[in-house]
């Protein structure tokens, strides 16, 4: 069921896909297999090298895309032109809709190795066609996620500002700010994003904008004839310290920020926040950019900082740009069905899961089993219903859906032992035991 936003709708999806998805379904069709009731699993054998934990994103975003994965007369023309002419292939495209069900660990939850955070069962044919797009929504996202949440635990309660735009596809520059934003970055530059999710959005010039003037001081003065005090100035342009004295004489005390973009930042920021005491702007805050990761956050932790705007490392995942996570066939009309390959062995069958935690709400374990888990003290369900017969079971709107996985996210999080916030390379915080 798709939620009406006010919003144009997204690109069909159906063609966000690998040509071998059509190509089973077209064999399927041909031997009768096609409409055997299968349920498919999606989990990441292990977590990016050195990483504690996972963070599930994307999940509301495939909600978003189900409703639209569709073949119309457009696509069905391009699979023509492709090659794909298969009559009886083209026919059933034609007529496709999910009617299967979907569960799933709750959007913004925390994964482990092994843990089954997408579940769908259906025919073959229909759940075969959800892989790709499951995939690059579930991978990419998640790798943000886990990438920026490091970030915000490096940032010790400062606020984070998501702007990777110009590093990354378009497209996914929106995902990112919104998975970004899930695990608690404050705002990003992305306007589309604040567009479709209701992301906070912020921004102020660059230094094409000071370079645009015939001096610092002129620029500085339009930006704050335009934006009120309560701006950010950026000081770096050519002499910081001299920036610095400029802006203030600008702005009065009164002046909102000034952003530090380049050179020794540790150093830069403190001598910047004497230089604001001594001319009386005490309550100016002071923002740094300039390629910064989790390590970089992590080494400003002692500088006084109040804010970190971040770009590259985490619309790239901070190294990790993908998490993983694979799409299985787990059982196939009832009997469970596994992989044997030397290092991609699977384990057959629908999972169910629960994350175990001790008398104080600290997780322990997560706990995978082949049966319902009889439930123990502390014990927590981690699959929810998410669709039910094609129709999704909780249609809210875009902005909605963040909002609820955000708060989700929040709460799972407070749950994890300490040594999970270690930036340092170390084993999964919790032990994924398999029953």
């Amino acid at each position: 069921m798709a939620v009406d936003t006010g919003l144009t709708p997204p690109p069909a999806p159906a063609l966000f896909t690998d040509r071998y998805e059509l190509t089973m379904v077209a064999a399927a069709l041909a031997d009768g297999t096609a409409d055997r009731q299968c349920v498919f699993e999606v989990f990441a054998r292990r977590l990016p090298h050195g990483r504690r934990y996972g963070v599930l994103a994307g999940t509301g975003r495939l909600l978003e895309a189900l409703p639209y994965f569709r073949f119309g007369d457009g696509e069905i023309a391009a699979l023509r032109e492709q090659g794909l002419t298969d009559a009886r292939l083209l026919d059933w495209l034609a007529d496709f809709r999910f009617s299967g069900d979907v569960d799933g660990y709750a959007e913004g939850d925390l994964y482990f190795p092994g843990s089954p955070v997408l579940t769908v069962r259906a025919s073959f044919a229909e759940g075969v066609l959800l892989e790709t797009l499951a995939l690059s929504v579930l991978n990419h996202d998640s790798a943000i996620a886990s990438a920026a949440a490091r970030m915000i635990s490096a940032a010790c309660d400062r606020p984070c500002i998501e702007m990777g735009s110009r590093r990354t596809h378009e497209e996914a520059a929106v995902a990112a700010a919104r998975a970004a934003h899930l695990v608690g970055f404050a705002t990003s530059s992305n306007l589309e994003a604040g567009r479709r999710y209701a992301v906070p959005t912020t921004g102020t010039s660059a230094h094409a904008f000071t370079l645009l003037h015939d001096d610092e001081r002129s620029a500085f003065e339009a930006q704050v004839a335009a934006l009120g005090k309560g701006t950010t100035l950026l000081v770096d342009t050519y002499d910081v310290e001299q920036g610095i004295r400029t802006a203030v004489e600008v702005a009065g005390p009164e002046l909102g920020g000034i952003r530090l973009d380049s050179g020794d930042l540790p150093t830069l920021a403190t001598r910047a926040r004497e230089l604001l005491d001594e001319l009386g702007a005490t309550g100016t805050r002071i923002v740094v950019t300039s390629d910064l990761d989790e390590y970089a956050i992590a080494g400003l932790a002692a500088a006084p900082v109040d804010g970190y705007g971040v770009g590259t490392s985490l619309v790239t995942g901070s190294g990790a740009p993908t998490v993983g996570m694979v799409y299985k066939l787990v059982e196939r009309d009832g009997v469970p069905v596994a992989k044997r390959s030397e290092g991609k062995r699977s384990v057959g069958g629908r999972k169910y899961a629960v994350r175990r935690h001790d008398a104080d709400g600290v997780a322990t374990a997560e706990v995978v089993t082949a049966d319902p888990v009889a439930a123990r003290p502390g014990d927590r369900d981690l699959l929810v219903p998410l669709v039910r017969d094609g129709e999704i079971c909780d249609p809210v709107s875009p902005a909605e859906a963040l909002s609820r996985a955000k708060a989700h996210h929040q709460r799972v999080r407070g749950a994890l032992p300490p040594e999970a916030f270690a930036l340092s390379r170390g084993e999964p915080a919790i032990d994924t035991v398999t029953v």
